[in-house]
């Protein structure tokens, strides 16, 4: 099977709400898994979303209509199944497993990202508000977009407001981001601030055009908290 273009798998992600994040060629700096055929990978494309891309896509979708457990994860997998295979990559996904793929690694080797204090990488463009769908990976050369060359924004930023604005300072510089101390300060009232998104996150100064709607903000934190299946 011929593989479209990149502008043309570009085009078809985004109408499923998807964004092409990058790719690399595999090599020994970074694992990946062998092909289900059993030959090596040679070509990686990372696949992700934001907010304003997916939301309005998952919330007309069958899975998110039918009131079923993980619709975020079943649309997901239907769409870049359905893409990958049009496309001649075969996907595998971070909700998958074990084993568990290295998402962040790889996002690391398209470049463009950060670690970020929050837990999450930062991207140059999205800041920290683009997640990891799927991975499209080939037996074919790679051919798909240059690994970046511009890092991500946190080593440039110096104000950090997102070190300061946690009300329970559950991200910090030197421990990261404390994931209990979050959820059981969001357990204690459905009224915070909070739940209208993570007050670090939205305090980045980077990618403030994809960051969450409230709505979105909302369905992540409750599968965060435990009140709802993914």
């Amino acid at each position: 099977m011929t593989r479209p273009a990149a502008a043309n798998l570009e085009q078809d992600l985004a109408a499923a709400g998807f964004l092409l994040l990058g790719g690399f060629a595999p090599d020994d700096s970074v694992a990946v898994p062998l092909l289900s055929s059993g030959k090596a990978a040679r070509s990686l494309l990372l696949i992700g979303s934001t907010g304003p891309s997916i939301w309005p896509h998952l919330t007309a979708s069958p899975e998110y209509r039918s009131g079923q457990p993980d619709p975020l994860d079943r649309y997901t997998r239907r769409s870049l199944l359905e893409l990958a295979e049009a496309s001649g990559y075969e996907p595998v996904f971070p909700f998958e497993g074990p084993p568990y793929y290295p998402f962040q690694q790889w996002a690391l080797k398209c470049g463009g990202f950060s670690q970020s204090p929050l837990g999450v990488l930062a991207h140059h463009t999205f800041g920290p508000w683009a997640g990891f769908r799927a991975a499209f990976l080939s037996a074919e050369t790679f051919d798909g977009p240059k690994p970046e060359t511009m890092d991500g924004p946190c080593p440039t930023c110096t104000d950090a407001p997102c070190l300061t604005i946690c009300p329970v300072g559950a991200v910090t510089l030197h421990e990261g981001y404390r994931v209990a101390d979050c959820r059981d300060h969001l357990a204690t009232s459905r009224d915070l601030d909070c739940w209208s998104g993570c007050l670090a996150r939205r305090a980045c100064p980077f990618g403030q055009e994809h960051q969450q709607s409230q709505a979105t903000a909302g369905f992540h934190m409750e599968i965060f908290v435990g009140l709802v299946a993914r």
